[in-house]
């Protein structure tokens, strides 16, 4: 595979698909480009050692760069337990407990601004140590917390390092993975929020007997445990060859492909294809952040589309009240009849381990059957089981019926969540920016749903007592149903495709319904001679 023609091809580059409406551009003839085929062809031969070697290896970075989606998930579980214990210990108003428990997602979104650029700056592997190292800081802060406003410096700490983690997650196992698997790879993060959250559960049903002023401190402190194994994950992943790359460090790009890819071939192709998307990136400052964000301010019609579909997707994903649903499933198990914390920490240990078990559900799916079709088996089923949780909570009392069937929506709204938009909406954020923008653009879509998440929960006590539990989940069905039309008009399949193949599907809107890129599509990307 040559590369020779590269520097020939830099503004051809930067003016064709990669930074404008132009989405031809040519290459010099000594540049032969070849896209790489989204799944091995026969030719590859059987599935040999070195091929198992390679998956094993990629699934354990993926693993590892996960760890940090467990503190996050951690403490939305821990602390819907935790604030029982803690509005009793320090006798905080339920403005304070509204406050303490949304501000760490609206604080996340100072890391998660910051993570586009730190990831750019010392590299994805980095910014994962990073964001460990500030949660960790935070959540024994928070141990120790002797008032009120130390516990919240403590948030502040984690809501930063959370906002570090849940971005450049996605991102790193994105650029990692190979196309044919990285649907499935990058929803590691989405699984590893919701073991999280069981294991908070898990937390608050076992340290309830304590002391009421030793619990939650105990239920806070576990949190840094998985932060540990992130110092030994260090020694194992690599950085990613796409950073590497940028940074011309092509050699280095190389031994990680190889490590990543099954075959030479496939290795050369990636880095070809890699060096291509970012030759425009190499010439002088146009990509410093100023430039990245000011392209995003005033985008192209397909960037557009793109900030569109990935920050829109992302939104939805928190204002249809998933996070309000966890932080405070013991209030609606309570206003559905449930009496005494035991009882209702272990109802919430069930809503734990439902929302865990159908994330490996779409684990299994989302590189077969494809992002659209879990989405809109997911929209249509949360829209239904929020329905129906607000029907319960307003018709059928404190009886053993509206219990059962409370529940029963909480579990089915958390399933539906877990099989679709949770995962779903991690892998398309990570997917459909082309390379410049990849990382700042990803962070701006996690700012977006810390947000939507920060003003969902510490708005909840106060929107129900004015309009009931009952007609909060009636409000959040209703948006749930707008993201069903969202999905249908702004999100493309991106099944099985490079992320330069997908980048082509946003120049050519109104074929996503067929879900394919054409051959023409593809040559729009690279014109051979």
């Amino acid at each position: 595979m040559g590369l020779m023609g590269l520097e020939e091809n830099r503004n051809a580059a930067e003016n064709g698909v990669f930074g404008s409406d132009s989405s031809e551009f040519q290459l010099g003839s000594k540049n032969k480009y070849k896209r790489m085929q989204s799944e091995v062809s026969e030719e590859d031969g059987p599935l040999t050692k070195e091929n198992r070697d390679t998956k094993k290896y990629v699934f354990a970075c993926a693993i590892f760069a996960s760890l940090n989606s467990v503190l996050l998930g951690y403490d939305v579980g821990v602390m819907s337990g935790a604030i029982l214990f803690i509005q009793e210990d320090l006798k905080i108003t339920d403005v304070q407990q509204e406050l303490l428990v949304g501000i760490l997602s609206i604080i996340s979104l100072l890391g998660s601004l910051a993570g586009g650029k730190t990831s750019d700056a010392i590299g994805r592997k980095w910014t994962i140590a990073l964001a460990a190292f500030i949660f960790q800081t935070g959540a024994a802060v928070m141990t120790f917390a002797p008032s009120y406003e130390v516990l919240m410096i403590g948030r502040l700490f984690a809501g930063v390092g959370i906002g570090f983690g849940v971005m450049i997650a996605p991102v790193y196992i994105a650029e990692i993975s190979p196309s044919i698997a990285r649907g499935s790879l990058t929803s590691f993060p989405e699984i590893f929020i919701n073991l999280g959250i069981l294991l908070g559960y898990i937390s608050n049903y076992s340290f309830s007997g304590l002391p009421v002023h030793i619990s939650w401190r105990v239920m806070l402190g576990v949190g840094i445990i998985p932060s540990v194994f992130l110092g030994f994950a260090l020694f194992v992943i690599p950085e990613s060859p796409r950073w590497l790359v940028m940074q011309n460090r092509i050699e280095e790009a190389r031994i990680v492909l190889t490590k990543t890819n099954e075959s030479e071939r496939e290795v050369e192709e990636r880095l070809a294809e890699i060096q291509l998307a970012a030759a425009g990136m190499d010439n002088a400052e146009n990509h410093e952040a100023k430039a990245i964000w000011r392209e995003m301010l005033s985008p192209s019609p397909p960037v557009r589309r793109m900030l569109i579909t990935g920050c829109g997707i992302q939104c939805f994903q928190q204002i249809t009240g998933i996070d309000a649903t966890v932080y405070y499933s013991p209030t609606i198990f309570k206003n559905a009849g449930i009496k005494g914390n035991t009882q209702l920490l272990a109802a919430t240990v069930v809503v734990g381990l439902t929302k865990t078990v159908f994330i490996l559900v779409a684990i299994f799916l989302i590189d077969k059957v494809g992002r659209r079709p879990l989405l809109y088996v997911s929209t249509i089923g949360m829209t239904t089981c929020l329905f129906g949780l607000s029907l319960a909570l307003a018709f059928l009392g404190n009886g053993k019926l509206g219990i059962g069937l409370a529940i029963l929506a909480v579990c089915g709204n958390v399933a539906f969540f877990s099989v679709g938009i949770g995962p779903v909406c991690w892998v398309l954020s990570s997917e459909i920016f082309p390379l410049r923008l990849r990382a700042q653009a990803s962070a701006l879509g996690a700012v977006g749903s810390r947000v939507s998440s920060g003003v969902i929960t510490m708005s909840f006590l106060s929107v129900s007592r004015a309009i009931t539990v009952a007609g909060t989940f009636f409000l959040f069905s209703v948006i749930s149903a707008l993201s069903i039309a969202f999905v249908h008009t702004c999100v493309p399949e991106t099944r099985g495709k490079s992320l330069e193949e997908i980048e082509m599907l946003f120049h050519h809107e109104g074929e996503w319904q067929a879900g394919e890129v054409e051959m023409g599509d593809a040559e729009r990307l690279v014109q051979k001679e």
